[in-house]
């Protein structure tokens, strides 16, 4: 599932392959023209001037883009385990967005067939596009056919309406249930949802909580007899809403599929 940050990026320092001969390299982001050639021009003042600075220079740019990543890999794990990023609250994990109504920090999926709609203040009008960014100003960038169609004023505008097909909104779905591979937490095979038997426990061993699912009532009680739940938490037959022993990483309350790792299921029970 792609991620797309409801914000912007900007991203013009990062130079594309094959650019110059003495290009930076290593993304694929292309630069518009005219930063092309100024890049062009900047790399070889650099290389007739002092070789060994344009090499520092590449190597800082790679220290940068390594320190990203790490930022991103940090940044995701924590949204795989059912926390914000920014807060460490609780997130609410749908199909396609992750949100946390405790700091507002999210993301979501854009719509591939249906289109984007900035709609203006003062009548019907709209302008559409594949994609809006809504820059730190609150300001709209809409890009139509890979290049920026219009620029909309924060307070020319009311509000964005991403228009999702049905068709798009029904593979999204489809699409879910088909990688859909849950191990049961016994003998390991996978799970069925939907199957007579099936269980699905949120159970804290130590300090924070896990999600287990068990293929049929033999499994679940294997389990339960094998690793006996603490008594002061006895996870088996507390309900989790109204318990504060532990450390929650899922929302009782929370009824789509959740789409990072094991956590792809809806509830069907939790006895």
């Amino acid at each position: 599932m792609a991620l797309h940050i409801f914000g912007h990026h900007d991203k013009s320092d990062l130079p594309s392959p094959g650019d110059t001969p003495n290009s930076l390299g290593g993304g694929n982001i292309a630069l518009p023209e005219d930063q092309r050639a100024q890049l062009a021009s900047d790399l070889s003042m650099l290389d007739r001037k002092d070789l060994s600075r344009s090499q520092k220079l590449q190597h800082d740019v790679e220290k940068s883009v390594i320190a990203a990543a790490e930022d991103t890999v940090k940044r995701l794990r924590v949204v795989e385990m059912g926390r914000c990023p920014s807060c460490g609250a609780h997130i609410y994990q749908h199909v396609g967005a992750n949100i946390c109504d405790v700091c507002g920090w999210h993301q979501f999926d854009l719509p591939k067939k249906g289109m984007v709609k900035v709609h203006l203040k003062g009548g019907d009008e709209v302008v559409e596009g594949e994609r809006v960014y809504v820059l730190k100003s609150g300001d709209c960038l809409v890009v139509r056919h890979g290049v920026v169609a219009a620029q909309v004023p924060r307070d020319a505008y009311t509000w964005v309406e991403y228009a999702w097909t049905d068709e798009e909104l029904e593979n999204r779905h489809s699409e879910a249930q088909k990688t859909l591979t849950v191990p049961c937490g016994w003998c390991g095979k996978s799970t069925n949802p939907t199957a007579d038997g099936f269980h699905l426990l949120h159970i804290a061993f130590g300090a924070s909580q896990e999600r287990y699912c068990f293929c049929s009532d033999d499994c679940f009680e294997a389990f339960r007899k094998m690793y006996p739940s603490r008594v002061h938490r006895d996870c088996y037959n507390r309900d989790c809403s109204t318990c504060k022993l532990c450390q929650k990483r899922y929302d009782e309350d929370a009824m789509e599929m959740r789409m990072l790792a094991k956590d792809y299921i809806k509830a069907k029970n939790n006895s």
